[in-house]
């Protein structure tokens, strides 16, 4: 199997987003957080997606109407790395699980308690474009990958196999998914991660509304993404609801809520109740 950018598909290739995002990120001096591998995962296509994005968010000849991407990405990293420190710090949850895991580092950058199991669950060509790029970079971290698609019928025996047990408490994070993803599949994958965790266990998401998926406004970014093959097709008002059909308790806030701003959301936050405005969520709970 090759491990360059082409053998990424169009999904797999927003990973490569992610890391030039960071990357960028890592280079202010206001940084909300270092993560030393980004630029080594970026890979030879990363450059040009970042470009793409930043001409749609920052249009050269009108205002912004999109939320900006880097500020978002920043905040919404930074916000899911103090999720997961805070919670692998309780002693009771000795399991961590990225799904899909593309091509974050925390398992490499964050300290860890010692008794943390640490899984990655990507597609085989993520992850093996993501161990060449790291080379023999050391996780901080007992670490396990998982090469498998979660639309398989089989990753969790997959996952189980590589030394996850089911019966003990877990923290999940499912980040950058839910949107490019249909309806049904977002609830399927929600029921399957369900099953595998034992009551007690965390999970944490990020998803977008349903206008932010149609407003004019939205669609210089949505063009970008379905450009590449990987459009949004799932949003929903309430994922307090959505979660909850599967057996979660959770909550979600918004870039700029107190806990969710870190100084850097540029936009106002609308109240919940504001019908017609482009939201993202992040979302985390407990499995009940």
């Amino acid at each position: 199997m090759t491990s360059t950018p082409d053998a990424l598909d169009a999904v797999e290739r927003t990973a490569l987003l992610t890391a030039a995002l960071r990357a960028a990120e890592t280079a202010r001096e206001d940084r909300l957080y270092t993560d030393p591998y980004a630029a080594q995962l970026v890979g030879a296509v990363g450059p040009g997606l970042l470009s793409e994005v930043r001409a749609a968010t920052f249009p050269a000849a009108s205002a912004r109407s999109v939320p900006s991407t880097p500020d978002y990405n920043a905040i919404r990293t930074r916000f899911f790395d103090d999720f997961l420190q805070r919670e692998a710090s309780a002693a009771d949850r000795p399991q961590i699980v990225l799904a899909p895991a593309g091509m974050d580092s925390r398992a490499y950058r964050l300290d860890w308690p010692a008794h943390t199991r640490y899984f990655e669950v990507d597609r085989p060509a993520v992850l093996a474009f993501k161990k060449k790029r790291l080379h023999d970079a050391e996780p901080r971290v007992d670490h396990r990958t998982v090469a498998v698609d979660l639309t398989s019928p089989d990753w969790e025996e997959a996952l189980i196999a590589a030394g996850y047990a089911p019966d003990a408490p877990s923290v999940w994070l499912l980040e950058g998914l839910l949107y490019y993803i249909a309806q049904d599949d977002a609830h399927r994958i929600l029921e399957r991660v369900a099953a595998v965790m034992a009551p007690g266990s965390r999970i944490a998401a990020d998803i977008v509304n349903d206008s932010a998926l149609t407003l004019p406004g939205m669609r210089p970014l949505l063009d970008v993404f379905a450009g590449w093959g990987c459009p949004w097709v799932f949003g929903t008002d309430e994922p307090e609801t959505l979660f909850d059909a599967h057996g979660y308790k959770v909550r979600a806030v918004q870039p700029g809520d107190p806990e969710a701003d870190y100084g850097r959301w540029p936009d106002p936050v609308p109240p919940r109740g504001e019908t017609g405005v482009r939201r993202v969520f992040f979302v985390h709970g407990t499995r009940s």
